[in-house]
């Protein structure tokens, strides 16, 4: 913690920190015990409406009011592992992409989560099952179909397969009632440093915090861009999106990372086709990898889909290896 030349404490912390890591001291609630402060270190996801939210390298989530903050400071970040694939539990991971890409509206049942944001990509309008659901799984599955059915969109549930903890057996039971599965993607994951250290020309590379008209222009996964798509695409405990300029009003290249501890995502990398083979998205990972090694990740991960040839060569590259695949079932 910081201290004055008198032994006081100081807090040397700001909302314009937001993003980098910190050290935050606060008076602990739980004075019966004999504590008196609490110290949390991690990076700053938010401060906003007097709250501070505070990611530590577990992924965990610290809200921090900010009455209760008697001392703070930025601290360095801790060092990054420099070679070889992270470890990486199924259920840790998993829940981790959920926090990068979050829905507008979600409900629980038992410990499946139902998901939905207009329609904007399956993941964000889909159950993510970690569990069971609580009842019998006939019964869940209609629950799932009429949450869907009510707000005008198909029933998906995403499954996973190729890692421990994940759901064959699910697979199994859906195929089994005739749900469809159309989309099947690879989780990827590798080592942070090795993306950082790429031999990118990352001078031309621009990042925010905040997506812009033109970035939108260039990602064009959906039709008309609702608050619901700014609002998935700004989720996250630490979000970053970079751009390359291109000749006209459309970058030449996009790319989106979530740094949530020791992991650091990325998305949405897209390169004007007339460009590609020319290093820009390597740029684009480079750029965002920095980035997230300076506020403490040491860990990446991605998703591409299966039969995505040209990305998966890319990232093999780079040394990205496949964790574990994800389908998504349609009920038909």
């Amino acid at each position: 913690m910081e201290f004055t030349a008198g032994g006081r404490l100081e807090i040397r912390i700001t909302p314009s920190d937001v993003g980098k890591r910190v050290s935050v001291r606060r008076s602990s609630e739980a004075e019966a015990t004999g504590t008196k402060f609490t110290d949390t270190v991690g990076v700053l996801a938010s401060w906003t409406d007097g709250v501070l939210v505070i990611t530590r390298r577990t992924g965990e989530s610290v809200r921090i009011p900010e009455s209760s903050v008697v001392a703070g400071k930025v601290v360095p970040a801790a060092p990054a592992r420099r070679r070889g694939v992270p470890a990486a539990d199924f259920h840790e991971l998993a829940r981790v992409t959920a926090r990068a890409w979050q829905p507008v509206e979600s409900e629980r049942l038992g410990d499946w989560e139902l998901r939905a944001a207009a329609g904007f990509t399956r993941r964000a309008n889909s159950v993510l099952p970690l569990g069971g659901p609580g009842l019998p799984l006939d019964d869940a599955l209609t629950r799932v179909r009429d949450w869907y059915a009510a707000r005008g969109l198909p029933a998906y549930i995403q499954t996973a397969t190729g890692a421990a903890g994940t759901q064959e057996e699910l697979c199994t039971e859906l195929e089994a009632r005739d749900w469809e599965r159309e989309v099947s993607a690879q989780v990827q994951i590798g080592g942070l440093a090795a993306v950082g250290d790429l031999d990118a020309d990352v001078s031309r590379v621009v990042l925010s915090r905040s997506v812009d008209e033109a970035w939108l222009r260039r990602y064009q996964r959906f039709g008309v861009p609702g608050p619901h798509v700014l609002e998935v695409l700004g989720s996250g405990p630490s979000v970053w999106f970079a751009s390359i300029p291109g000749s006209g009003d459309v970058p030449a290249a996009i790319g989106r990372c979530v740094v949530d501890g020791r992991w650091a995502g990325f998305m949405a990398v897209e390169v004007d086709p007339e460009l590609r083979r020319q290093g820009l998205a390597s740029a684009v990972m480079a750029a965002l990898a920095r980035r997230a090694l300076d506020e403490g990740a040491s860990a990446a991960w991605l998703q591409v889909e299966s039969d995505n040839g040209g990305g998966r060569a890319l990232y093999a590259g780079m040394g990205f290896s496949v964790h574990h695949h994800y389908h998504h079932y349609r009920a038909r």
